[in-house]
């Protein structure tokens, strides 16, 4: 796959305000210094430790750039921040403050296999890895793009599994049927859940070879109704695998080897997971964020909107949180499966009791 992106173009934060037409002096501005936000009061969500603030204005674009549905969003090594939306540009990159770093998009003259349009449809999870000290980000395409694509932090292809052109040692054909996400174990395995088609969790290694699938339509245990989303959890003396039920209402948990060990029940409807420190967070496109500890007990619920009003406008609430991340200071990042993607920033706050 040398040479081949899964972008087909690059944009410098500098080339794309160039191309936006906004100014240079726009670009250079801290974000919260461009929405004026020191006069207003302060958003906050949670209580105690769980405590965060709203920072407004972070992540906005300048004129000329606008995001979809919000698909996912993740941090990498130096947090920066990747936001992945169904429009163009398809995945946008921030710095922890706010500022644009750079803009990937898809140019149907010079895609290969798969055509922008068919990627901006299809375009749905985002997942992060350091891998043997280096970093890549994985995409889950449903359908009609139905394939996983392991890129560097360049957008450089370094492995596909699911509806490729033709088959090589890093181009694996398999056939899912939409897939929404994925995990990777530390020992480099890939965990994938078909959570927009046929109910199937499947397993590989980290070169593709197909090693397990379990699961199917169902509300026994290792049967879903919308598999939405999966992590590798290591808050235990054993790492396991979380699985997002999400029309079921809750979170399955399997060994590494796919075998049934528990329920987590008392979940609206959890999308997926990311684990920060002693925690676990997930967002619950029902409105709220929902925090676990190791135990897998509920800690903290934040910004719960299901009662509120226009709950998508509210800036205390959430109306439909698809995907979640946190940095290296804690802050929460949380975008919605809203037109706009709801891309927001919450730094965290923590009170005493």
């Amino acid at each position: 796959m040398k040479n081949e992106t899964l972008f087909s173009r690059r944009w410098s934060r500098r080339e794309f305000l160039k191309w936006s037409g906004a100014t240079a002096a726009l670009a250079s501005l801290p974000v919260a210094v461009q929405a004026n936000s020191s006069a207003a009061p302060a958003v906050r969500i949670g209580s105690g430790y769980f405590t965060y603030e709203l920072v407004p204005g972070w992540g906005e674009l300048p004129d000329g750039g606008q995001y979809g549905l919000g698909c996912a969003v993740v941090v990498d090594g130096r947090d920066s921040v990747y936001v992945l939306t169904r429009t163009k540009p398809g995945l946008v990159i921030f710095d922890r403050k706010g500022r644009l770093q750079e803009v990937w998009e898809e140019e149907p003259a010079l895609r290969k296999g798969i055509s922008a349009e068919t990627f901006s449809k299809s375009a749905h999870g985002l997942y992060w890895s350091k891998e043997r000290g280096k970093e890549f980000l994985y995409f889950t395409e449903n359908k009609p793009g139905n394939r996983v694509t392991k890129t560097d932090l360049k957008g450089n292809v370094v492995l596909r599994i699911g509806n490729v052109a033709e088959a090589s040692p890093t181009s694996i054909p398999f056939k899912f049927d939409s897939p929404t996400d994925v995990a990777i174990a530390a020992n480099g395995d890939i965990y994938v859940v078909d959570g927009y088609g046929s109910q199937l969790v499947h397993r590989f290694d980290r070169n593709g070879r197909h090693l397990r699938t379990i699961g199917g339509r169902g509300t026994e245990h290792g049967k879903f109704n919308i598999c939405h989303g999966v992590w590798i959890s290591t808050l235990r003396r054993e790492p396991e695998v979380y699985i997002a039920d999400r029309k079921n209402g809750r979170v399955e948990v399997f060994s590494m080897d796919l075998d049934y060990r528990r329920t987590i029940s008392g979940l609206r409807m959890p999308c997926c997971f990311y684990q920060h420190k002693k925690h676990i967070f997930v967002p619950d496109i029902a409105s709220r964020v929902t925090v676990l500890d190791a135990d897998d007990r509920m800690v903290a619920q934040l910004g719960d909107g299901k009662e509120i009003k226009d709950n998508d406008t509210v800036p205390s609430v959430f109306a439909k949180p698809h995907a979640l991340t946190l940095d290296s200071r804690g802050d929460l990042y949380v975008l919605e499966w809203l037109p706009h993607a709801r891309l927001r920033k919450f730094r965290h706050t923590p009170q005493r009791a």
